[in-house]
Parts: structure tokens; sequence; C-alpha cells
């Protein structure tokens, strides 16, 4: 594994809200579409920019600023008579962010929705059940979104959504 850099987003002169520093990682629109094709198993440059019809320029980019966030890592890999490549896997914190892009798929679903119904069905692998993203208490349960309590945190001068 590649040694990695580390984002502390602990600076004094960054913003106070975390939506607004989670979007200064993956605010710009081919950041969760990169992490889409991860998830979906495609670590190459070249498998990633043919799946999102990509510049190379931008994906260069995008990858470049995912892997300095810490959200990826790099591997080095070699196919027989070529030269050494990079390949992107995730990271602890590139993982978590499954339930956003599922989260943002969800939304899409119900109110971005094709006529055709949607192009990914959330389902457990033991029965199928159907899964929705939500809020989950620390015992697991279901809360609903009218039971959510939005308080400021230790470093809040506001409070912002997040």
């Amino acid at each position: 594994m590649a040694a990695r850099q580390h984002w502390s987003g602990q600076g004094e002169d960054e913003p106070e809200c975390s939506v607004e520093r989670s979007l200064q990682v993956l605010g710009e629109r081919w950041s969760f579409l990169v992490l889409r094709e991860i998830f979906a198993g495609r670590h190459r440059f070249a498998e990633i920019e043919a799946s999102l019809g990509i510049a190379s320029n931008l994906l260069s980019a995008r990858l470049k600023s995912l892997v300095a966030a810490d959200v990826l890592y790099t591997r080095t890999y070699r196919e027989p008579g070529s030269r050494p490549r990079q390949s992107y896997h995730l990271t602890e914190s590139g993982r978590e962010l499954r339930v956003v892009l599922l989260a943002l798929q969800q939304w899409g679903d119900r109110h971005r929705a094709r006529p055709s119904g949607p192009s990914v069905l959330r389902r457990t692998r033991g029965d199928g059940r159907r899964v929705h993203v939500g809020f989950v208490d620390d015992d697991g349960r279901a809360v609903p979104q009218t039971e959510l309590l939005m308080l400021p945190g230790p470093s809040s001068t506001t409070i912002c959504p997040s």
C-alpha cells in the first residue's frame, strides 16, 4: 500500500460547518461519480475514464484530490510489458461515503425518478428485503426525521445543518 497523505481539516482557517468542510473535498461534480465507479469495482484509471467518459485531466485532478483528502489510496500494479501504474482504492473514510452515495441515489430515485424506474435496487443479501438510507440511534433503531434534533457541538458558534 502506498503512503497516504492525511488531510486533517482541523485548521483554524477551516470553515466551522462540517458540511462546508466536506464539500471542499467532495463538492465537485465528478467526485461522487468517481467514487461510484470504485465502489463498483473499477480501480484502474482507464476503467474509470472509460466508464464515466470523463476527460483524463479532470479524472486525474479528481483522483489526486481524493487521495490527498485520504478518501482513496493508491496501489502500484504492472501489466506484463507495461510501465507501473496506480490503482485506486477506498480508505476507511472513503468506505464510509457509501451511505452518502446511497442517500443521493435514494433521493434521486424519489425526486428525479426515471419513468423506467431506478437503475439499482437496495436489498439485503440474505432475504432481499428493501433497504432505505436513514437515521439510526446508537441502538440501531430507525429515527424519523421529525424526531431529529440538531444541537450546537463543542466547537460551534452557530448551528449548521450538519
